[in-house]
């Protein structure tokens, strides 16, 4: 600490010298954003390494028992598993970064750090959404690793062209009219019963598409699914105890430019149980800000580190959709 007597300057209070006091406005804003944005991470199985050393998360997957008969007079049945695991490799660090000169800082009206905020909040909760996203081809009763939604046992379509049916997806047979029915969606939750799937925490996440056409089916309109409370990161109702969201990041299946049947793009509706994925997440959203005096400009920084995998890949499917 410099003191002086005025007029003398033994030193200035500039943003480096307050620089602990900067983050804490930005990383407030952003993290309020980050939440805000937020759809998939939401709803799946979360799990905190914050403060853990590590690069790995192994999770327990313990194998469902039995029960057994017991007679008379004879000793109980003992079960004997060999348990299994999921393993989440903490492997995603995704930062948001803005170098902003102080010209900028002085003259610009205050309402540009409210965008940087809200922008480094929906980019980053964007990138989580999309990672989340992308283990869809890992999900269905088989359960794969597969980089893609052909041949997994997960994903499906609805065959307007065969009484509404619900299909296996292959390539080149969705058509600009197999959109959205109530039938192929009572299929589709009947696979996730069939599986023994509990039937709580379970999600529907949609593309806009879908809320279009839910909104004009007759029977959806009503007290039974428009959600009367507080909205919820997307949430626009409930169909058959299961709760409803809508999200413009579902992925593309199938673009228009790969699908000779369509001339729009394929959409992958999701349809969960919160146990499906799991996200371990061993830093949450954090900001930073440094004054670089060699450009005379702040440099501010959000990042956030985590990993994500199937945890039980029979406890979701994927509903592609036309866009």
């Amino acid at each position: 600490m410099t003191d002086s007597t005025y007029p003398a300057t033994g030193g200035f209070t500039d943003n480096t010298a307050a620089a602990t006091f900067i983050p804490e406005i930005w990383s407030d804003e952003i993290i309020a954003a980050y939440q805000k944005n937020l759809v998939l991470a939401n709803l799946v199985k979360k799990m905190s390494m914050a403060g853990k050393k590590g690069d790995t998360i192994h999770v327990p997957k313990p194998v469902r028992g039995d029960a057994h008969a017991k007679a008379a007079k004879t000793a109980v049945t003992i079960q004997a598993n060999t348990e299994g695991e999921v393993q989440v490799s903490i492997d995603k660090h995704f930062e948001y970064s803005r170098l902003i000169e102080d010209i900028t800082d002085v003259q610009a009206l205050s309402s540009l750090r409210q965008f940087y905020t809200e922008d480094a909040g929906y980019a980053l909760a964007k990138q989580v959404d999309t990672d989340l996203h992308s283990l869809a081809t890992g999900l269905g009763s088989a359960g794969t690793t597969s980089s893609t939604y052909l041949n997994n046992g997960g994903t499906f379509f609805v065959d307007n062209s065969s009484s509404n049916a619900l299909t296996t997806y292959a390539a080149d047979t969705v058509t600009a009219s197999d959109v959205f029915v109530d039938s192929a969606f009572r299929a589709i939750i009947q696979k996730l019963d069939d599986e023994d799937v509990p039937m709580d925490g379970r999600n529907f996440v949609v593309p806009p598409s879908v809320r279009n056409t839910i909104m004009g089916i007759d029977r959806y309109v009503s007290s039974d699914f428009v959600n009367n409370g507080q909205v919820t990161n997307g949430q626009i109702g409930q169909l058959y105890g299961i709760d409803i969201f809508v999200s413009t990041n579902c992925p593309v299946v199938e673009a228009a430019g790969d699908n000779t049947a369509a001339s729009v793009d394929m959409l992958g509706a999701l349809l969960f149980q919160r146990d499906a994925l799991v996200m371990a997440e061993q830093q949450g959203v954090r900001s930073q800000t440094q004054y670089k005096q060699e450009f005379l400009a702040n440099l501010f920084t959000s990042d956030t580190l985590y990993g994500t995998a199937v945890l039980r890949p029979e406890a979701g499917l994927t509903l592609v959709v036309p866009k």
